[in-house]
């Protein structure tokens, strides 16, 4: 008796016992039930296999995009210490830049100096103000204001990076130009556009994390006899910390990455700033500025691949950070 024969047998005896016949069984007879549809996938069964499918084929081409674009980057990258010679140290530490005058004027100094600088400015200016809107959102405004607000900080998010750069060449920098002297590109600029232009990314997320805390806590401080401010200050912001702080990292990222906005706004000038408003050049606005102007495989045109490396390596630091910070939140 093979496994379909007993399958039968098994079902027959199943069928033929019951006193109180099932809904769809009590028209079945134990002759009547097709052992080889049961046996067969259904086709719920191939459906399910035809989504399995494309899910593990949708990640297999990810991952491919994602190391085809890191291997990509890195060959170009290091081309310039490996083909051309060019010493690290003196790469990140220099600030002689004029690659096409030979290996020893890649120096890439004043554009990682001044992107920190850029980045970390305007990530200061911009969380407090994030902080302040998103508690208002949260723990003060009604449903109509705070909906008004999501819906600004949406429009805001949607914005083009050129019109951001627009404005400010058209706006911010006159108005340094008028109140400090000089030309009014900088790093001030920068930071006041790059302010405008993360400040939704950091509200939306320090929105999630306040709303994420968990109403028990504001219930047992309001017990204790804390005032809203206190129960604010004291138990909901120590609660979201890890979150906010996850937001402001991701508002940062997006800060350094910025390219369009900031090459228009900064002066594009390889110098090392000396102060807010003096023209200078990030890593993002030398590439934007200069890559259509070199030849592929020549020393200028691998030191820019070089700075491309670079970022690409400030982006995998921000997202390690974003993990880092959200496993101590866990715990």
């Amino acid at each position: 008796m093979d496994k379909k024969d007993k399958l039968k047998e098994v079902v027959d005896q199943a069928i033929a016992s019951q006193h109180v016949p099932h809904v769809k069984l009590k028209k079945m007879g134990p002759t009547s039930v097709d052992i080889d549809k049961l046996t067969k996938p259904s086709k719920e069964t191939h459906q399910e296999y035809w989504g399995k499918g494309l899910t593990y084929l949708a990640i297999v081409l990810i991952i491919v995009l994602v190391v085809s674009i890191i291997g990509f980057v890195g060959y170009h990258g290091l081309a310039t210490f490996v083909s051309d010679h060019v010493n690290v140290f003196h790469f990140l530490t220099s600030t002689d830049w004029d690659p096409g005058e030979g290996k020893n004027h890649v120096g890439a100094a004043v554009m990682i100096v001044t992107s920190f600088l850029v980045t970390i400015l305007a990530a200061l200016v911009a969380t407090p103000f994030a902080i302040a809107i998103a508690l208002y959102m949260t723990e003060y405004s009604s449903k109509k204001g705070a909906n008004f607000l999501q819906s600004v900080t949406e429009l805001l998010v949607g914005i083009p990076s050129v019109v951001y750069g627009f404005l400010g060449l058209t706006i911010i920098v006159p108005v340094i130009r008028k109140l400090f002297g000089g030309t009014g590109f900088g790093i001030l600029a920068a930071t006041l556009v790059l302010f405008v232009m993360v400040l939704p990314t950091i509200t939306s997320l320090t929105v999630d994390s306040l709303k994420a805390v968990s109403s028990h806590f504001r219930k047992a401080s309001m017990a204790l006899g804390s005032t809203h401010w206190q129960t604010i200050y004291h138990v909901v912001l120590r609660v979201a910390t890890p979150r906010i702080l996850t937001a402001v990292i991701f508002g940062m990222a997006r800060a350094f990455g910025e390219a369009l906005a900031v090459q228009m706004v900064i002066g594009n000038a390889v110098l090392m700033p000396y102060n807010l408003v003096s023209p200078s050049a990030t890593l993002t606005s030398q590439l934007t500025s200069q890559m259509g102007n070199t030849v592929m495989g020549t020393l200028p045109n691998n030191a820019l691949w070089s700075l491309a490396l670079l970022l690409l390596i400030m982006s995998l630091v921000f997202n390690f950070l974003v993990k880092l910070i959200g496993k101590k939140g866990q715990k």
